[in-house]
């Protein structure tokens, strides 16, 4: 049996007094837990948005991104997702990371100070150079749209 190794990249961070830094559930795990960083309970209402504070700021390499993204728990369970998923954070972004939380469910949901609210990966990514051309190569899909493949 062959053994996989995660690749590992150093990522500078500044936690605020008494927050965890981001950890990993388990030893195959992509996303890393990030916390809300509460002194006290936030209620969402249902079909509310609430920006919530990590107390956590990266300095994250050029060539690196790092997504943000829902927990599955609180999605299947209570309705609660991240709004822009998966959220960016740029290489350049030195300020403190906020979870852009929404309730989508039909009743109030209560963060409580520590509670794991999202996830983080780390992700490489490229700059494309946009050249302006006057034809694109031909494909079977063309300039077909969205659901033009048909529902099944």
């Amino acid at each position: 049996m062959h053994c996989q190794h995660h690749q590992h990249i150093d990522i500078p961070i500044i936690a605020e007094n008494n927050v965890e830094i981001p950890s990993y559930a388990s030893a195959g795990a992509s996303g890393a837990d990030v916390k809300a960083h509460l002194t006290q309970n936030l209620t969402i209402p249902p079909g509310s948005t609430c920006l919530v504070p990590t107390g956590l700021r990266f300095e994250i390499p050029v060539g690196y991104e790092i997504q943000v993204r829902p927990r599955s728990g609180l999605a299947l369970k209570q309705h609660i997702t991240v709004l822009n998923t998966p959220g960016t954070i740029d290489a350049d972004y030195r300020g403190e990371l906020g979870i852009i939380l929404i309730n989508h469910g039909k009743q109030d949901f209560v963060v409580t100070p520590g509670m794991r609210i999202a996830q983080i990966v780390v992700c490489p990514v490229f700059q494309a150079n946009f050249i302006s051309v006057s034809d694109l190569a031909q494909t079977t899909r063309g300039s077909g749209g969205f659901g033009h493949t048909g529902l099944n």
